[in-house]
């Protein structure tokens, strides 16, 4: 197994087809639908580069490649804005394109599972220990999701995934659960992972969320289960890489996010939610939005 090498570089997947959205994103993708003035993937990249990572490996499809212009120089743009004297809109697509080196590949078509998605990364990523992260979803950490997930792996090595303490009995259907053994107050070394055990039936309150530390011995696994499972399967990273690992010896850990706040973007309710709160907060009209929905409440 690798030793504890430095985080250097991070995968975010982004080649979903984004259906539950439809017919919004049939032309434009999900994870490019705006917070406000910025598009859900951005504010992902945000966090990780918030971290000090700026080698980021983004696995997209066909149905995605309009996030690759985003990040990408628009010449013409650019033009039009610094002939107009529009410096400050001109300034923030600069920071946009300089945000990262961004490395664009894409998942193979075929079985379907975050797991593969994963594998169309495993060239760009070599032999090193990586950030996993999705991209419907996005967090306001203090400090970045990110660089929490990397300050547990420096401190225990091994693989690192992120999770939220959920207490309500009803996200026993929605989220996977770890359970395992305290080491610090925010941190399990887990030895076990249950997969949505369904409403009330969660066996701990450490809900799995987005973001991950991952060694690159993953990818042999997830390559052998590839091969060896029926076509129809779908090859998902935590059933065929991470418990797997865990059974053969690597340790993992679950690091509960702390001063965090969790949007999950990637049905219509969560996205409405993310964008009514970061309106909220939006320094600009934060407080005059806020008043709006109070007046609109008493309306009700």
């Amino acid at each position: 197994m690798s030793s504890k090498n430095q985080v250097a570089k991070a995968v975010i997947l982004a080649a979903g087809f984004g259906t539950r959205f439809l017919p919004a994103s049939k032309a434009v993708p999900k994870v490019m639908f705006p917070v406000i003035d910025k598009p859900i993937i951005q504010l992902v990249v945000e966090d990780v580069v918030a971290a000090g990572i700026t080698d980021i490996v983004m696995v997209i499809s066909p149905f995605t490649k309009e996030i690759r212009r985003h990040f990408e120089p628009f010449a013409a743009l650019n033009e039009l804005l610094a002939k107009s004297g529009k410096q400050s809109q001109l300034a923030e697509l600069k920071k946009i394109e300089n945000l990262a080196k961004f490395t664009f590949v894409e998942q193979r078509p075929g079985r379907i599972g975050n797991g593969v998605a994963i594998l169309a990364a495993k060239q760009a990523i070599g032999n090193e220990p990586f950030l996993l992260s999705w991209s419907d979803e996005f967090f306001v950490a203090q400090p970045s999701r990110a660089q929490q997930l990397i300050n547990s792996y420096q401190k225990y090595g091994g693989m690192i995934n992120g999770c939220m303490r959920f207490a309500d009995p009803i996200y026993g259907g929605r989220f996977g659960f770890y359970v395992g053994d305290r080491v610090d107050k925010t941190t399990i070394k887990v030895t076990d992972l249950v997969e949505k055990p369904g409403i009330g039936q969660a066996p701990s309150e450490f809900g799995s969320v987005s973001g991950a530390v991952l060694q690159p011995e993953i990818f042999t696994y997830l390559e052998r289960a590839d091969r060896q499972l029926a076509p129809e399967v779908e090859l998902y990273y935590n059933t065929y890489g991470l418990m797997p690992m865990l059974q053969d010896g690597l340790p993992l850990y679950a690091v509960e996010y702390t001063r965090c706040h969790y949007f999950d973007t990637g049905d219509k309710l969560g996205y409405l939610k993310a964008l009514v709160e970061m309106g909220r907060q939006h320094p600009e009209f934060g407080r005059e939005f806020t008043a709006w929905l109070k007046s609109q409440a008493t309306l009700a």
